[in-house]
């Protein structure tokens, strides 16, 4: 199985959209400061995840969160 999660930010509030195989394990990277990109705006709490079949459709569901009318839907529905 694969995951896209959304994390927020402790710090600011701001949102992390990802994917991954082990939420729990990706969560604690984050808050450990491991991911590059997300490593100023730790702590995390995880908000939202959802469980995918394969790689190629979880993949698919992070790009379309991370664009127009899937960021405007993940804040609305989702959040």
């Amino acid at each position: 199985m694969y995951f896209v999660y959304i994390l927020q930010s402790k710090k600011d509030e701001s949102f992390y959209v990802g994917s991954t195989e082990d939420v729990r394990k990706r969560l604690a990277e984050h808050n450990a400061g491991k991911a590059k990109y997300s490593s100023t705006k730790r702590p995390y709490a995880l908000k939202w995840f959802c469980a995918f079949p394969d790689k190629a459709r979880a993949l698919a569901f992070e790009k379309y969160l991370k664009q127009g009318s899937g960021f405007a839907f993940a804040r609305k529905h989702l959040l």
